[in-house]
């Protein structure tokens, strides 16, 4: 079967980039990886489970104006669909490659994406328990997820701090990402947590958001007596910081300020710094 064009762009693999960090930061944190599975883990969730929820959300959605990494998204067709459904398949598969409860694990995600995104349940629509369901799914299950899956001894005992950390990392982005498709939502019948606050609040909210993600991982990091790979972390996200105040004061000026451009440009920076600080912490650990 080829694949049509509509397909391939809806399924948007190069935004799996923005939801990266999580898993870098997950196997970071791993004392003992087992490299292999890590590498299965990474695929399932970047090449499948991630492409084929964006798919899947804009098959129910079908967007005439820009989403997340696409200005001019196309319209789906039921090709779409059914390549959403054979990819969630074939990674709850791959999942148990890893471990019967990473595949279970797996599937309750994708679940909870359908749930999201499906016309019939519409989670998104609720701003509060929308915006809960994808910090709780992206945030600390990814987190859990691969600290389980990659861990050699697949130990139960997940660190909770930084798993709530990922949380609050993805609850300060995310509604950033919404502030320019407030007229869309609308006319669609979603109230997202952007529309919510307004734009202004929105930036407050994940400025907090950010705060107390950080003084998680603070406290976490004090607590395993790793103090300067915080110091190390917080450098690194310092343009993520200055781009995102240097934002918010344009809005405040302007409000088309808060358009599909600059939420991208803050997408890249803060994915790219993210990604790079915990790659940097997973090296720095394995070869301590």
């Amino acid at each position: 079967m080829i694949l049509r064009y509509s397909t391939i762009q809806l399924l948007r693999f190069p935004f799996s980039f923005f939801l990266m960090p999580v898993y870098f930061f997950a196997l970071s944190q791993v004392p003992h990886i087992r490299w292999s599975h890590a590498l299965i883990i990474f695929v399932i969730l970047h090449l499948l489970v991630y492409p084929s929820s964006n798919g899947y959300n804009s098959y129910m959605d079908r967007d005439e104006g820009p989403i997340g990494g696409l200005k001019n998204p196309e319209q789906p067709t039921k090709q779409l669909l059914y390549a959403s459904i054979a990819m969630d398949l074939l990674a709850v598969a791959l999942g148990f490659q890893v471990h019967s409860l990473f595949a279970l694990g797996t599937g309750i995600y994708i679940l909870m994406s359908r749930a999201y995104s499906y016309r019939g349940i519409r989670l998104k629509k609720y701003p509060v328990i929308g915006y809960l369901t994808v910090v709780i799914f992206q945030g600390a299950m990814v987190f859990a997820l691969v600290w389980f899956g990659a861990s050699a001894e697949k130990s139960m005992a997940i660190p909770w701090l930084p798993a709530m950390a990922a949380s609050a990392l993805i609850g300060g982005f995310y509604p950033l990402t919404q502030v320019y498709q407030h007229e869309a939502d609308d006319k669609d019948g979603v109230r997202t947590i952007s529309m919510l606050l307004g734009l202004k609040g929105t930036f407050l909210f994940s400025g907090l958001i950010y705060t107390i993600a950080f003084a998680c991982l603070f406290i976490y990091f004090r607590s395993e007596h790793r103090l300067a790979q915080f110091y190390v972390l917080t450098t690194l996200l310092l343009p993520v910081l200055v781009y995102f105040i240097g934002w918010a004061r344009k809005v405040w000026i302007d409000k088309s300020a808060s358009d599909f451009r600059h939420s991208m440009k803050m997408n890249v920076i803060a994915s790219l710094c993210t990604t790079t600080a915990f790659i940097i912490l997973l090296i720095w650990n394995n070869i301590e």
